[in-house]
């Protein structure tokens, strides 16, 4: 059973990410502040729950949180400063974004850079442990899985609707057929035999020209 809170503050959210390891489109990132007492029998991580039951629980999720956001950030910037600064990043434009503003943060995963002086915890699989990180993840994933419909519709045929960009086969041979597009991770290892470039994990923001992409709507209330 998912734990309404990590800490003993008023208003904790949690943040997560969806996108990581595709080779197409950009990386997304949500963060959620619940009211007290928000229950719902399917809230679970994004990854064990099937895409009705998270196209079910995002409008709930959405018309009950405190408030919520949710930031896409596109392949040049993730190019730019490479994925694990991007996920950050993009959790970080989230939170920045949240009003109330979060006293404490408990972030999906183990890697996080602090946001002004709010406080926060990473936890490992914490979108299976919180309720505010699977509700997170729910709206990271379908916020995604939206735009990547969207951007299938210019690009067919590497079937983006179905598989989202990830490294399927399928889209890998779509890769090798056609070349790859605007969406396309080039730092990533697109193709078996394609060389993968090297980033430092621990690049500066302040160095990179920032573009986020975001929904207009921030839930906040």
């Amino acid at each position: 059973m998912l734990k309404f809170k990590f800490s003993d503050h008023e208003f904790e959210t949690g943040t997560d990410e969806a996108g990581r390891g595709c080779l197409a489109g950009p990386v997304t990132a949500a963060a959620v502040i619940l009211p007290e007492f928000f229950e719902h029998e399917l809230l679970n991580d994004s990854k064990q729950l099937s895409e009705k039951s998270r196209e079910l629980l995002r409008p709930i999720i959405e018309q009950q949180a405190l408030c919520y956001s949710v930031t896409h950030l596109d392949p040049l910037i993730i190019d730019e400063i490479n994925i694990l600064n991007a996920s950050i990043k993009a959790m970080q434009e989230c939170i920045l974004k949240l009003n109330p503003v979060p006293s404490y943060i408990i972030v999906d995963g183990n890697r996080f850079k602090k946001v002004g002086n709010i406080p926060h915890s990473c936890i490992i699989k914490g979108d299976a442990k919180y309720m505010s990180i699977a509700a997170a993840s729910i709206l990271a994933k379908t916020y995604r899985d939206q735009y990547m419909n969207k951007i299938h519709e210019e690009f067919p045929m590497y079937n983006w609707k179905q598989n989202k960009g990830y490294p399927t086969k399928e889209h890998r041979e779509a890769i090798r057929k056609y070349g790859t597009t605007k969406y396309h991770r080039m730092s990533f290892r697109l193709l078996p035999d394609q060389l993968e470039l090297n980033f430092e994990s621990e690049e500066k923001f302040s160095d990179y020209r920032i573009r986020v992409f975001e929904p207009n709507n921030t839930g906040a209330k």
